[in-house]
């Protein structure tokens, strides 16, 4: 069995993903890492950002995990701006932290989204599965919350976990 982590990117710290995820975490014993807790910017082509937390965050994870679960709410039908700046960021990845780069190739990705719909568009998830696709990462599936329907996270079954 592999080791997960869930990443959680939202705007509330306390909000309806980080409920989500609390119960998912209880639920399966997964542990969480929310990037609200880390300071990080933007992707920069100058690389000034060197040390802020991400390249630490982003070895750790890697280190400990094997399958990575990014939680966000659905914000104008995309995912919230701290996972897109920390996705973005894999850019970094690439370019100067090649060998750290590497160590994501083989690893696991899901999503979790929520919202105040009880579906969405399939094209939400497309950034997540093309960028597991260019890091060679496993792009295990996604599951989707209604935010108003707290009741949705009692006896789950995650076919990615």
């Amino acid at each position: 069995m592999s080791k997960s982590v869930i990443i959680v990117g939202s705007s509330r710290k306390n909000g309806n993903t980080t409920r989500i995820v609390s119960e998912i975490s209880s639920q399966f014993n997964i542990e969480v890492v929310n990037l609200s807790d880390y300071v990080f910017s933007y992707y920069d082509y100058e690389s000034k950002n060197r040390n802020d937390d991400f390249f630490e965050l982003v070895k750790e994870i890697i280190e400990k995990y094997d399958t990575l679960i990014f939680a966000t709410p659905v914000y104008w039908y995309s995912m919230s701006g701290i996972m897109k700046v920390f996705f973005d960021r894999f850019s970094d990845l690439i370019r100067i932290e090649k060998e750290t780069g590497r160590k994501l190739r083989g690893k696991n990705m899901a999503v979790i989204s929520n919202s105040h719909d009880s579906e969405i568009d399939y094209d939400f998830y497309i950034p997540f599965k093309k960028s597991a696709d260019y890091l060679g990462m496993n792009y295990l599936g996604q599951k989707h919350f209604n935010a108003d329907k707290p009741e949705e996270t009692q006896n789950l079954e995650l076919a990615f976990i």
